[in-house]
Order: C-alpha cells, then structure tokens, then sequence
C-alpha cells in the first residue's frame, strides 16, 4: 500500500465511514467500556481520546456525568492516558499505566485501576470477568480492499478488542509506515476452556497466525484519519550503575553456560521497559554471545541494536516502542527488520506456557527486593502505584532463568532498594531466582529463606545500608520461629521512617 491517505482505506464501505475526531468520539456514550489499541507508548489512538477529552469537558461544564472505562495493552501516552486524566474522563482504567497525570488521579482515588498480569487481560475479558465491551478503538496503518486491518506498532489485546466490542472505531495512521506490513503475526487459534488446543509454536521465532487483523465491517461505527508518530521514548545512555547489573548479568549467563546449565546457542531473551533493562540489552552487544533470539514484550532501542550488529538472529515481541532516532532507522530500514521481528498478540507474547516450554530468560526491573527475594514492582512506599505489574510476573514465574535488576539505592540514597520485608509484594520468593544491582548478583537457587537473606544481604545490598540489613537479621534470628526470621515491629519501620523523615537511614 502506498502512504497517501486516501490508498490507506482501500475498502469501498469503510472508506464511506471516515469522520472527524470529534464526531466519532460523541459516538461514544458515557459509562462506557472501552477497548483502545497501544502497549508502552505504541500503537495507541492518537486523536479520538484528546476528542473525547474535549467532548467530556463540553459534557462537564453543561453539568453532565462524562466517565469512561478504558482497556489498554499497557501503557499510552500523555495525548491519550493524559489527556483523558486531565479532563476527569476515566473512571476505571487498566492494566498498565505510565503517564503521570493519570498516575496522580489513580493515587488521589479519582481513578479505578487495575492492576493485572498482562497475559490474563485479553483471556478475563473474553470469560466475561471484566464486564461488556461496548466500544473498541484501534489504531492500525491501513485497511486494504478485503477489509483486512494491517496492524500497527503495537498489537497488544487488539484482536480480542475487535472480536469482543459491540463497536468499532479504527484511527488509520500515515505518519507511521505502512511498509510494516507483514511484520505481523496474528494467531487466531485461541478459544475458551475446555475448547483450548495447544499452540503449534516451538521456537521463539515460529510464525503461527497471519498478517492481518480482521474486524466485522458491520461493527465499524467510525474510520478517523490520522498523521502522528508514537511517544519519543528517550532512553539514558547506561550510567556506571547499568553498566556494572549488565556486566554481572552478562558474567552470570557465560558461566552458566560453562557449567552445562545453558545450551552454547543461548534460550530466548526477555526483557523489560527501561533505562537499565536497555543497558543490559547494550551489554550483550558487546558481550561473547551470538545468534540470540528475542521473544519479550517489547522491542527498546536496545533490541534494535542487537539485530542491526548481527548478534540477535530474530526477535518476537507484542510492541516496537523506540526512541526518535531508533525509529528513523527503523524506518529507513524496514525491509531488513520486516524479516528480523514479529509483533504479537500479547496472549502469546506474554503466554505463561510458552515461556515456560520455549525457556525464556527473564530480566525486569523492580522497585524494591526484601532479604528474602519477595519483590515490590509496582508499589512506592506500599500505597502508591507506580506504573503496574505488566508482564513481569508472566515470565518470572515461568522462565528458565529469572532476573529482577535495581539499583541498590534511590533518590540518592535516601531510599534502600533492599529492605527487611518487601512493602508490597508482587513477586514472591519462591518466583525469584536471581536478584542484581550495581553491588552485584545474588543467585538464589536453591536456597533456603535464611541462606537466601544472607546472600541478598551480602552481595546485592548497598555499603550505607549493609551493617543495619544484617544487624535486622542477625536479632531477627535471636527469636521466634527461624524459617523466615522476621521482627514484625521493625519489618516495615524503614519505610515509615522515610515517610516521616525523608531517609531510610535512622
């Protein structure tokens, strides 16, 4: 398909369809469940939630209720999440989010938020869980003569939206390339227990479904127009803390490797979202591994590298969410990573029995670990959320190897990121396995809670905070019941200690 807007809507009926943004979005009705399209700042809709914003402004200021429930992927972007937020427009929001003026309305309690493990979503959904969908709202880069969808940066949940939802509003984007076209591989093979058959994948870069998204041409209410590039995802060059979780990560797998616990071609990777997740990525660019494959959530600058360099073969991921420059060369050179990614539906990116069987090596980012490894990653101080669990818990739980990387300390130290007792638990200790931050890397395999605490302890906890960590467990072991030592008076005294004083340190 050519890139001029009018060759991107090639299906006669649905091209009878196009409206404007802010005719589509009075469409939509207040209380409404509403499935949009986007996973961390890709592929989300990009005109329709500023319309329903103004539109739920408009409704406001005449003294009218205007609240609706919004289903994502994961994440957006400030012009939908924050836009919808600023306006007072949503009351329920899930399962994922980064934006901070919706944070701050989720933490206020204006916004109902969901927290949910990023393979459950679209299967909750399709059970009834959730409730009704009423409305979906899906980006896509085209929709050719059969009606067929061509996917755009992110698939997400898209493919249950558009079978689920009463109706439909797709947002046709230009801005992004269509050359994307067949870079996608959409499955169409789930079904509902007890009719669920097993998924014909055994490699990390099988390719099990087709090209497209299919919607009933019936349900589409509304077709919009629209020439906007994703967020710009601006990633930090590693710092000498990156660096050093990478190098310890990297040490790690190689003697693995040695040892005969990891196959010489190395199993897929995953990673998660961020500054140090990107910086491990940028170590294995430098490190002694070749013909790596991907299969995660979402590709990061990092992963971009790795298939540029020749040291990744081929990468699965449900996103591509890239800074500006990644893009442009994404972009520039799309008939060489057309043949090198596959974007998914996260109900097989993130698949739980997937991880497990294809044994994927799992690395994500944490706020917070206590000695025993139960971790915090969604939680500040135990009551405020931060972004969501996302799809963490998918592959901690079921992959081969597990990782969970922080610094050891934050806002300069005044908070440990190592703590007696965890203020908030996502993670339990039993789907922890490796914990690693600039100090270095605990290997918590096969260990018991009190062995565990002492290596936590020892390797991974922060020079400041070291001494009074071990002075915690040394008297914790002088009493009560020693499987999992704990003085319940002091457990969480570190954290209300920062929220009275600002520091963990006493």
């Amino acid at each position: 398909m050519s890139t001029s807007s009018s060759s991107r809507i090639q299906h006669p009926g649905l091209a009878q369809k196009i409206m404007t943004a802010t005719e589509a979005a009075a469409l939509i009705p207040a209380g409404a469940n509403v499935g949009m399209s986007g996973f961390t700042g890709a592929g989300y809709p990009k005109a329709l939630p500023q319309a329903i914003a103004a539109h739920a402004k408009a409704e406001h200021a005449a003294g009218r209720p205007y609240k609706i429930n919004v289903w994502t992927g994961a994440s957006t972007a400030a012009e939908c999440d924050g836009a919808l937020a600023e306006a007072h427009a949503v009351g329920q929001r899930l399962p994922f989010n980064t934006d901070p003026t919706a944070r701050k309305a989720i933490n206020a309690g204006e916004i109902n938020f969901i927290d949910m493990h990023l393979s459950h979503v679209a299967q909750h959904a399709w059970f009834g869980f959730l409730g009704h969908m009423h409305v979906a709202v899906i980006e896509v880069l085209g929709i050719t003569p059969e009606g067929l969808l061509i996917p755009s940066t992110a698939v997400g949940n898209n493919k249950t939206w558009l079978e689920i939802a009463d109706k439909v509003i797709l947002e046709v984007n230009t801005k992004l390339t269509d050359r994307m076209e067949g870079m996608h591989d959409i499955y169409y093979g789930t079904a509902i227990p007890p009719r669920r058959v097993p998924i014909n994948m055994t490699h990390a870069d099988d390719r099990i479904g087709q090209a497209y998204l299919r919607v009933d041409p019936a349900k589409v209410i509304a077709v919009v127009e629209t020439h906007k590039g994703d967020r710009d995802n601006v990633f930090a060059t590693p710092d000498e803390n990156s660096e050093k979780i990478a190098s310890y990560i990297i040490d790690f797998l190689a003697h693995e490797m040695k040892a005969g616990r990891l196959p010489k071609d190395m199993l897929p990777i995953q990673s998660g979202v961020g500054n140090v997740a990107n910086a491990v990525l940028a170590g294995l660019l430098k490190g002694p591994f070749d013909n790596l494959l991907g299969f995660t959530e979402v590709l990061q600058d990092g992963m971009l590298d790795l298939l540029r360099a020749g040291k990744m073969s081929r990468a699965s991921a449900t996103a591509i969410s890239l800074s500006g420059k990644a893009y442009e060369d994404f972009e520039k050179n799309i008939d060489f990573y057309r043949e090198r990614i596959i974007l998914r539906p996260q109900e097989i990116s993130n698949h739980p029995e997937l991880v497990r069987r294809l044994g994927i090596i799992a690395m994500n980012s944490m706020i917070e670990a206590d000695i025993y490894g139960n971790i915090n990653s969604t939680h500040l101080m135990g009551t405020g959320m931060m972004n969501g669990i996302g799809g963490s818990g998918d592959f901690a739980r079921n992959g081969y190897l597990s990782f969970f990387v922080t610094p050891s300390v934050a806002k300069d130290g005044a908070i440990s990121c190592i703590v007696p007792m965890a203020s908030h638990v996502d993670h339990t200790e039993h789907d922890t396995q490796i914990i690693v931050t600039e100090q270095g890397l605990a290997d918590l395999r096969g260990l018991s809670p009190r062995q565990r605490a002492q290596v936590v302890i020892d390797q991974c906890a922060h020079p400041d905070y070291r001494p009074l960590l071990q002075d915690y467990f040394d008297r914790a072991r002088s009493k009560g019941a020693q499987h999992t030592p704990h003085i319940l008076t002091e457990a969480l005294s570190w954290h209300q200690r920062f929220v009275d004083t600002g520091h963990m340190l006493p």
